[in-house]
């Protein structure tokens, strides 16, 4: 069940908008009413969310532009504000990953989970700052509970999401005094996505493990994640900025034995 808070005619823009959990944040929205504009690098991609998300009734636009392409995000921000005017929300969620040990690792494995993140995430909201509604508009930057928790095979994601977090809190402090809100969301097992299927539970014994390291025991939901969104993009959370908040069922609390210790063996 989603959160009924109202984003009537709000302008909402989703990079990375299009699969797992930004596409169902981008779901919300465009349930509450949001003109919805979702951006990913595959055409095929922004064509069927864009299709998808309509079928609400919704005001929905699509741009493709890889996020390690500065100009194209800011070409994809001017075709966007075009369309539906300042962006009163903006979710930047575009992510890449994989599993490998640090020592095992290219340079250039390194460096394209970096340029996705963590240089993709300056991208977006470097580009996006002059559409920002000002006061008003709110930042949601989408990163993982690796940014403060210790996860072996994750050194190129960790260093990323940790650059993340720090980022947002930066900008919380520059940005602030322009009325624009700044937070991080950190979801942990969100059931029936790829990035959980492939890291954490390829397996049903690892998803069984998985599960069990969650003091709620249960994994999360894309309505966990997007009621979370809908909550910070709101009035509701006017005085909150700078936060990195987990939604994870209390799982980063177990960072003496992390979950993806259960896809280990995928190395072995």
């Amino acid at each position: 069940m989603q959160l009924g808070i109202d984003f009537t005619d709000r302008h909402v823009v989703v990079f990375g908008g299009t699969t797992g959990i930004n596409f169902g944040i981008a779901d919300a929205f465009a349930r509450q009413g949001a003109c919805v504009t979702v951006a990913s690098r595959k055409r095929e991609n922004v064509d069927a969310a864009v299709n998808a998300l309509s079928q609400h009734g919704a005001q929905v636009h699509g741009v493709v532009a890889d996020v390690r392409d500065f100009e194209a995000v800011g070409v994809a921000f001017a075709e966007s504000v075009a369309k539906f005017g300042a962006i009163d929300v903006l979710i930047s969620g575009a992510a890449g990953n994989f599993l490998c040990e640090a020592k095992d690792m290219s340079s250039n494995g390194f460096k394209v989970v970096v340029d996705i993140d963590l240089v993709g995430t300056f991208h977006v909201l470097r580009q996006a700052h002059e559409h920002l509604r000002k006061p008003g508009a709110a930042v949601i930057n989408i990163t993982a509970p690796q940014s403060f928790v210790p996860m072996r095979f994750q050194a190129h994601a960790s260093a990323a999401k940790a650059g993340v977090d720090q980022f947002t809190r930066v900008l919380a402090l520059e940005w602030g005094e322009e009325g624009i809100r700044l937070n991080s969301i950190a979801p942990g097992p969100i059931d029936g996505t790829e990035g959980f299927r492939k890291l954490m539970a390829p397996t049903a014994e690892d998803r069984e493990f998985a599960r069990r390291q969650v003091p709620l025991q249960r994994f999360g939901t894309l309505d966990d994640i997007a009621n979370l969104a809908l909550f910070l993009a709101s009035p509701y959370a006017s005085y909150i900025s700078g936060a990195v908040v987990p939604c994870d069922g209390g799982g980063a609390l177990e960072s003496v034995k992390p979950a993806l210790e259960a896809a280990g063996k995928l190395l072995a």
